[in-house]
C-alpha cells in the first residue's frame, strides 16, 4: 500500500478504516465488513487511491471485489 491508500480493517469484533500513514481511523467503526467497506470505498474513489481489505490475519485473499483500482476509473 501506498501513504494515503485506504485500508479496512478488523479488530477485537469492529470493522475499521484508516488511510495509510496515518494513525487515527477514517470516520466511525462499523459493525460489519460490507459497512465499513461500502465507505472506504466511496471514500477511496473520491481520493483516487486504493482500498484493501484486511482481517485480523493478514490481507484479504478476495480482491475479486476491488479489482479495478479508482484511477484507472479516470480518464
Amino acid at each position: 500500500m501506498a501513504a494515503g491508500d485506504i485500508e479496512t480493517f478488523h479488530r477485537n469484533g469492529i470493522w475499521f478504516n484508516r488511510i495509510e500513514g496515518e494513525s487515527q481511523t477514517l470516520g466511525a467503526s462499523f459493525e460489519t465488513e460490507a459497512d465499513a467497506v461500502k465507505a472506504a470505498r466511496g471514500a477511496a474513489m473520491a481520493r483516487q487511491v486504493a482500498h484493501t481489505v484486511r482481517t485480523e490475519e493478514g490481507p484479504s485473499r478476495d480482491e475479486s471485489a476491488y479489482e479495478r483500482h479508482p484511477r484507472d476509473l479516470i480518464g
